[in-house]
């Protein structure tokens, strides 16, 4: 399994783990220096005696390239903060069916919506349930309940106000 890090931070650790070998450490002790394995450690020194400096050079990461470049993905990220409603949809509601649509408009790359959400983690983001409020809500009716009338209740009728009455 490839370790965690950029290809650089990774070429970094392999030319450090030489440094320490070069100071006279055995491969245990510079594994353990480096926080790799002897094995790597040793692979390492290897590729260094048959290539040089050009042995510790960094590789590009196995994979698939990523569909859409970064700054396709910025400008992605900018049209899903202006809220899909500025996108035309009836709703202020982004769902992955939705996302994937966009992306395919925009982009011309397509997407399964099912895939569509490792993209969307990869931009930070994660799913979100709104909440379910009555359109008719009163804020300002809701506050005042709560700071005036509900200790009054909770505390079964006992409240007393400033006044030595009850609330």
């Amino acid at each position: 399994m490839r370790p965690t890090g950029t290809a650089k931070q990774l070429e970094k650790r392999r030319r450090q783990a030489l440094r320490v070998l070069k100071a006279g450490k055995n491969l245990p002790e510079t594994a353990r220096a480096v926080g790799a394995s002897v094995s790597s450690v040793f692979r390492w020194y290897q590729a260094y005696r048959k290539h040089g400096l050009r042995g510790l050079k960094a590789t590009p990461t196995p994979g698939r390239p990523p569909k859409l470049s970064p700054g396709e993905r910025k400008a992605l990220l900018e049209l899903l903060l202006e809220g899909p409603t500025a996108l035309g949809y009836r709703t202020d509601l982004w769902t992955l069916k939705r996302i994937a649509h966009v992306i395919y408009n925009e982009f011309d790359v397509r997407y399964h919506p099912c895939h569509v959400w490792r993209l969307l983690t990869q931009l930070g983001w994660s799913c979100q349930k709104p909440e379910r409020r009555a359109l008719q809500r009163d804020e300002k009716a809701i506050a005042h309940w709560k700071r005036r009338r509900w200790p009054y209740i909770k505390n079964g009728g006992k409240t007393w106000g400033p006044s030595g009455l009850p609330r």
